[in-house]
């Protein structure tokens, strides 16, 4: 016999069984206990709440800082035929009043909340009356990771969640959060009161997305070469400032890509509009700086670009796990170079921030350079950082094309002897340039000509010595001031080197590969087999019944004024086309499909597999 969460699996979400750590989760939750769960983006987290929701007795109250998806999440849970509705400032106050009604009449299964709405004494009120009748089910805190201090996405009013704990103790609690080193993670327990809480930590590895680093060179180029492969599909583009956002979104309209630019200079109405048109039409990109994508539910996301370095490892790791939440293979791509690492550096030292903090975002940007620049496979150096050990995986640039590295000892040599020479006063290509032995104004200006190490470096191109210092730079040999716009100075770890103490191996640089044109790995790192993920297969997207099921799904979305995910997510759509299913028991048999959805679209997708296999339904939902 199923068990009630089983049983509401099947019946309202309409999968078969529970994924990893779903199921001691949910009973953890059901049965009144506290849970802190780390779950990587597109690994289920929400389900997570959303079956004890509707087990346990009462209202689900999810805090979410998503005001302008709560709406979306909503309308998906009603479609499963669940009683949900949200409270934010988006809302008059007539629609206020109804769901405030309904939540107390007790007519809901969930209810979605900003923080700023649930910690004013209004909503706490309510929260009073319904804890003495017993009808509130949980608490969810999702997108836990706002608490952080050291975070990337920083939410004050998250710190105040304690609250919920101090004024309703026998209420449970469950916090997500798809990103967070050890050190995020002790500061939510800590800040939320979560010590006690059972903490679930599944794997963060995204085995679907093929991850691929490469040094900066033409950028647009390198954009529209990899754009190329992923003609038509939905992206996000990733820049550093809101000039770059608007400047490349309007390039890549002139490229005939459909793009849309969004940041946080840009007025509320036109951000939201161009967020809804994102999630609702098929095949736009989203050039956007980080303000835009924390907890996008867009199952269909391609690829994520970035022009420009991430400054932390976190905010990367999330970043590009908005990509192939639906588990089709997709890509996360970057460009970057030793500018990014200045820049980084010279916002971290101006900040307001305490020295401590500074401390911490050095450390972090420290660890996203390594990641770029490490010959060891992308998703070990990004597993290891979550605590977490794995082995090469054949599907990302470094095990498909092994960078080579090189006894760079001479080469560091003549670089730090470079910039000890002029003073340390100066950045990496007033350096390069005399190393290159090319005479420039500047060089002449400061009789950088006369140096010893003028022209010693020309076995290097500019590009090679422009990577050999942001090797030095990632390896702390060499440092940037920001206080003198970037100009490098040695640092303790110098010393060996110039002394010829120690060998130092840098990555050589390769010039960029034409992707996937080239042979795959066969074995990895570790001598092991490979068997490299293929990226989006268009097999299943180019059958007759796919198109004929797509085009009936975004006639239903347009209609209820809904994303197309909403109806069906893409791998229940292809299932469908896969598996053609002649009858209403055939249908429930989809992962995905649960009864309301049958129900409600049992008939007319029955009707489309029968139409396109040539037969008639054999089990109309109308008889």
């Amino acid at each position: 016999m199923k068990s009630p969460a089983n049983e509401i699996l099947a019946r309202v979400f309409g999968y078969p069984s529970f994924r990893g750590q779903q199921a001691a989760i949910v009973e953890q939750i059901i049965g009144g206990g506290d849970a802190l769960v780390l779950m990587p983006t597109g690994g289920g987290k929400s389900l997570c709440y959303q079956i004890p929701a509707l087990v346990r007795a009462g209202v689900a109250v999810v805090v979410s800082p998503l005001i302008a998806l709560m709406q979306d999440q909503v309308d998906a849970l009603r479609q499963l035929g669940v009683n949900a509705a949200f409270l934010n400032s988006s809302q008059d106050y007539r629609s206020v009043v109804d769901t405030e009604r309904r939540l107390l009449r007790g007519e809901l299964d969930l209810i979605y909340v900003a923080p700023e709405r649930l910690l004013g004494e209004r909503f706490l009120g309510l929260l009073e009356q319904l804890v003495a009748r017993r009808q509130v089910a949980l608490f969810a805190i999702d997108e836990a990771h706002c608490v952080s201090q050291w975070g990337h996405d920083f939410r004050p009013e998250y710190i105040q969640l304690a609250l919920l704990h101090e004024r309703f103790p026998e209420v449970p609690r469950i916090a997500l959060t798809a990103t967070a080193d050890q050190l995020t993670r002790e500061e939510i327990r800590s800040r939320l009161g979560l010590q006690e809480a059972r903490v679930f930590v599944d794997s963060f590895d995204r085995p679907n997305i093929r991850y691929t680093v490469v040094e900066r060179d033409n950028p647009r180029q390198q954009l529209r070469d990899f754009l190329h492969h992923h003609s038509g599909e939905a992206g996000i583009v990733y820049c550093l400032s809101r000039r770059k956002v608007e400047e490349t979104a309007a390039w890549l309209n002139a490229q005939r890509v459909s793009a849309l630019p969004y940041h946080a200079g840009m007025a509320a109405d036109d951000r939201q509009r161009h967020q809804q048109r994102f999630l609702r039409e098929e095949g736009l990109v989203m050039v956007a700086t980080i303000a835009f994508g924390m907890g996008i539910d867009k199952p269909d996301v391609r690829f994520v670009a970035h022009l420009d370095l991430p400054r932390s490892i976190e905010a990367y790791y999330q970043e590009t796990g908005r990509a192939g939440r639906d588990g089709g293979a997709s890509e996360a791509w970057m460009t970057y170079g030793l500018n990014d690492v200045v820049i980084h550096r010279q916002m971290i030292e101006d900040s307001s921030a305490a020295s401590e903090q500074k401390r911490i975002e050095r450390q972090k940007l420290d660890s996203m350079l390594a990641y770029c620049e490490s010959a060891e496979c992308r998703r070990i150096v990004l597993l290891n950082y979550f605590g977490e050990t794995a082995v090469a995986c054949g599907n990302c640039d470094v095990c498909l094309e092994p960078p080579i590295v090189w006894d760079g000892t001479i080469a560091a040599q003549k670089a730090l002897s470079a910039a000890l020479r002029t003073g340390q006063r100066f950045g990496a290509g007033h350096l390069v340039d005399i190393l290159r032995g090319k005479l420039t104004d500047k060089v002449q200006q400061f009789d950088h000509n006369r140096l010893p190490t003028f022209g010693v470096g020309t076995e290097l191109d500019e590009l090679a010595w422009r990577s050999v210092f942001r090797q030095l730079l990632v390896r702390g040999v060499l440092e940037a001031d920001a206080t003198a716009y970037g100009a490098l100075k040695l640092t303790d770890s110098a010393r060996p080197i110039l002394k010829g103490e120690i060998v130092l191996e840098l990555r050589r640089r390769l010039a960029p590969a034409k992707p996937r044109q080239k042979k795959t790995r066969t074995t990895s790192l570790a001598g092991q087999p490979v068997k490299p993920l293929p990226l989006a297969g268009q097999a299943d997207k180019a059958s007759p019944l796919a198109t004929r099921l797509r085009q009936w799904r975004a006639d239903c979305a347009r209609e209820q004024g809904v994303p197309a995910y909403v109806i069906l997510h893409d791998s229940t759509l292809y299932e469908l086309a896969a598996r053609r299913p002649a009858s209403l028991a055939e249908l429930l048999d989809v992962p995905g499909i649960g009864q309301a959805k049958a129900q409600r679209y049992g008939d007319e997708l029955l009707a489309l597999v029968a139409a396109e296999s040539g037969q008639r339904s054999a089990t109309p939902l109308g008889e």
